[in-house]
Protein backbone atom coordinates (compact mmCIF):
# COMPACT_ATOMS: atom_id res chain seq x y z
CA UNK A 1 0.00 0.00 0.00
CA UNK A 2 1.13 3.36 -1.05
CA UNK A 3 1.43 5.96 1.73
CA UNK A 4 -0.05 9.46 0.05
CA UNK A 5 1.70 12.41 0.85
CA UNK A 6 -0.58 16.15 2.67
CA UNK A 7 -0.69 17.83 -0.75
CA UNK A 8 -2.09 15.01 -2.15
CA UNK A 9 -4.94 14.35 0.81
CA UNK A 10 -5.60 17.91 0.62
CA UNK A 11 -6.33 18.05 -3.32
CA UNK A 12 -8.32 15.22 -2.41
CA UNK A 13 -10.63 16.77 -0.29
CA UNK A 14 -10.49 19.97 -2.33
CA UNK A 15 -11.53 17.75 -4.81
CA UNK A 16 -14.31 15.98 -2.73
CA UNK A 17 -15.59 19.45 -1.97
CA UNK A 18 -15.81 20.98 -5.08
CA UNK A 19 -19.73 20.81 -5.45
CA UNK A 20 -19.93 20.72 -1.63
CA UNK A 21 -19.91 17.90 0.56
CA UNK A 22 -20.49 16.64 4.42
CA UNK A 23 -17.72 15.77 6.44
CA UNK A 24 -18.77 11.99 6.43
CA UNK A 25 -18.57 12.13 2.43
CA UNK A 26 -15.13 13.69 2.68
CA UNK A 27 -13.90 11.09 5.29
CA UNK A 28 -15.28 8.00 2.82
CA UNK A 29 -14.44 9.60 -0.26
CA UNK A 30 -10.73 10.43 0.76
CA UNK A 31 -10.54 7.26 2.49
CA UNK A 32 -9.68 9.03 5.76
CA UNK A 33 -10.87 9.22 9.05
CA UNK A 34 -13.09 11.85 10.88
CA UNK A 35 -9.88 12.64 13.87
CA UNK A 36 -7.77 13.58 10.66
CA UNK A 37 -10.19 14.89 8.35
CA UNK A 38 -11.00 17.64 10.79
CA UNK A 39 -7.59 18.43 11.23
CA UNK A 40 -7.48 19.15 7.36
CA UNK A 41 -10.17 20.81 7.43
CA UNK A 42 -9.17 23.32 9.48
CA UNK A 43 -6.20 24.01 7.45
CA UNK A 44 -8.03 24.31 4.58
CA UNK A 45 -10.44 26.56 5.96
CA UNK A 46 -7.89 28.63 7.74
CA UNK A 47 -6.52 29.35 4.53
CA UNK A 48 -9.27 29.97 2.21
CA UNK A 49 -9.43 27.02 0.12
CA UNK A 50 -12.42 25.69 1.38
CA UNK A 51 -15.81 27.82 2.44
CA UNK A 52 -18.40 26.10 5.28
CA UNK A 53 -21.78 26.68 4.66
CA UNK A 54 -24.21 25.66 8.14
CA UNK A 55 -27.21 24.26 6.42
CA UNK A 56 -30.14 23.12 8.91
CA UNK A 57 -29.11 19.30 8.04
CA UNK A 58 -25.64 19.97 8.32
CA UNK A 59 -22.58 21.53 7.59
CA UNK A 60 -21.46 21.29 3.84
CA UNK A 61 -17.93 22.54 2.96
CA UNK A 62 -17.19 23.50 -0.74
CA UNK A 63 -14.01 24.42 -2.20
CA UNK A 64 -13.01 28.07 -3.08
CA UNK A 65 -11.82 29.01 -6.15
CA UNK A 66 -8.31 29.61 -4.76
CA UNK A 67 -8.56 25.69 -3.59
CA UNK A 68 -9.90 25.19 -7.65
CA UNK A 69 -6.56 26.90 -8.13
CA UNK A 70 -4.54 24.71 -5.76
CA UNK A 71 -5.83 21.81 -7.59
CA UNK A 72 -5.12 22.83 -11.15
CA UNK A 73 -1.55 23.86 -10.16
CA UNK A 74 -0.98 20.17 -8.09
CA UNK A 75 -2.14 18.39 -11.40
CA UNK A 76 -0.19 20.34 -13.63
CA UNK A 77 2.77 19.96 -11.49
CA UNK A 78 2.09 15.63 -11.33
CA UNK A 79 1.61 16.08 -15.17
CA UNK A 80 5.15 18.02 -15.86
CA UNK A 81 6.97 15.35 -13.72
CA UNK A 82 4.61 12.06 -15.01
CA UNK A 83 3.69 11.12 -11.34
Amino acid sequence: MVRRDKLEIICTILDVSTDGANKTKIVYQANLNFKSVSSYLNVLIKNGLIDVNETSPGTIYKTTEKGLKLMSDFEEVQSVLKL
